[in-house]
């Protein structure tokens, strides 16, 4: 960190929730758990919600309040009470519990809502039928019915995948397989942070994986979770918002509840800020960032493994003069939104150019105006559009609610800058 800052100097401090990725990826071993689990500083929104609500139908007992979440997990034992499983639009539980199910007994039934049904789930559907699982989707996406008989594991070789959390859905669910599961990922490979994410969440509830190599992956069978007690960081996108806030306010922000030595992908996005001029201060629960004045000039970034700092960076880069190129992330088609395109459409809405490439976005920085911002009920566009309401009057978001799904109190915080 290259500059020290005072309390006294900061025109802004707030405070993100726990991290959705640990929050979910915890709640799924917890579940699967024996024993008991207190998930500390969990998010609780409109994801996790879903998640809690597909893994109470699998059999956990699982108890929301103001410090936490209570489960009691089923020891891998999962019921099937023939009820659907509906997920709205979180296409992590969905895919987590996709291999869930297969540990349990009978049909499952897993879905969501449209754009939900448009995202991808074939791979992961593939790799079970690898392990003769009786699995179907509809032309590669959900609904996804699973007639389920138990999972035996075994080898596995993923190649060229569009989503890191089939990877993650293999693992999670790997301890309960009757041989374990040996996982090689070949080719493309995005968003590889969470899947060290999850290594370290199955570590830390008692499961054994060692890695032969990069990503290569060994689960032994009958390690099976434990329950604990465990505290969730903050969440490393939501902070985003906030350090994108101080570079384009010229004014330092702090945010409480994360540290630099997080082991969660996003905070690359603070090597591409220190790269454009910005600087920071850190504690062991909180980070800085200010500055003065952006860089000028061209700058390409490929954000392969951090395809949700896109749109922040996206909106960053419209308040800078120069040339911003954004590369490698092709699979942000496959989100929420289509982002690529949504982030093309609202920039061009506030008088910036930018384009689309086959895999990312050029955006020419200027001086963006007033606009409506239309958010395609995707939370990560809302929230980085808010930032760019900070220093544009008039820059209105149309639907602020759907923040809800990973920031419910997005809005207040926002306030405090």
């Amino acid at each position: 960190m290259n500059k020290e800052f005072h309390a006294e100097s900061v025109s802004g401090i707030v405070r993100v929730p726990g991290s959705k990725s640990l929050t979910q990826r915890a709640l799924v071993a917890a579940a699967l758990a024996q024993g008991n689990s207190f998930i500390g500083n969990a998010l609780v929104s409109e994801d996790t919600l879903y998640l809690i609500d597909g893994l109470r139908t699998l059999g956990a007992q699982i108890d929301c309040s103001d410090g936490g979440i209570l489960v009691s997990g089923t020891a891998g034992k999962i019921i099937n009470n023939r009820k659907e499983i509906f997920l709205g639009n979180n296409g992590t539980a969905l895919r987590f519990l996709v291999a869930l199910v297969t540990l349990g007994s009978g049909k499952y039934v897993l879905t969501g809502e449209k754009r939900l049904c448009e995202r991808p789930v074939g791979a992961l559907v593939e790799a079970l039928q690898s392990m003769n699982v009786d699995i179907s989707c509809r032309d590669g996406c959900p609904p996804v019915t699973v007639m389920a008989a138990g999972l035996a594991g075994g080898e596995i070789i993923l190649k060229d995948i569009e989503s890191s959390q089939y990877v993650s859905a293999l693992l999670l669910c790997a301890p309960y397989t009757k041989k374990g599961i040996d996982l090689s990922l070949q080719g493309e490979i995005v968003s590889a942070p969470y899947i060290d994410l999850t290594v370290g969440v199955m570590r830390d509830f008692g499961a054994k994986v060692s890695a032969a190599g990069q990503y290569e992956y060994s689960v032994e069978a009958g390690k099976i979770y434990k329950g604990r007690e465990y505290v969730i960081e903050g969440d490393a996108s939501s902070a985003s918002y906030f350090f994108g806030a101080a570079a384009i306010l010229k004014k330092p922000v702090r945010v409480n509840g994360i540290g630099v030595r997080s082991k969660q992908g996003d905070l690359r996005l603070l090597k591409v800020l220190e790269d454009l001029g910005c600087n920071l201060n850190s504690g062991d629960n909180w980070i800085t960032v200010a500055c003065n004045n952006l860089k000028d000039g061209d700058f390409t970034f490929n954000l392969n493994d951090i395809p949700d700092m896109v749109p922040t960076l996206a909106v960053l880069a419209a308040f800078r003069k120069g040339k911003t190129v954004i590369t490698n992330v092709a699979h942000l088609r496959l989100k929420e939104s289509n982002r690529l395109e949504a982030l093309v459409a609202e920039l061009n809405r506030i008088g910036i150019d930018a384009r689309e490439t086959a895999d990312g976005l050029i955006i020419h920085g200027g001086s963006p105006g007033p606009a409506s911002i239309e958010t395609y009920n995707d939370h990560r566009l809302a929230m980085s559009f808010a930032i760019a309401s900070l220093a544009v009057p008039g820059i209105e978001i149309a639907d602020k609610k759907c923040v809800d799904k990973s920031f419910p109190k997005f809005w207040e915080e926002l306030k405090k800058i």
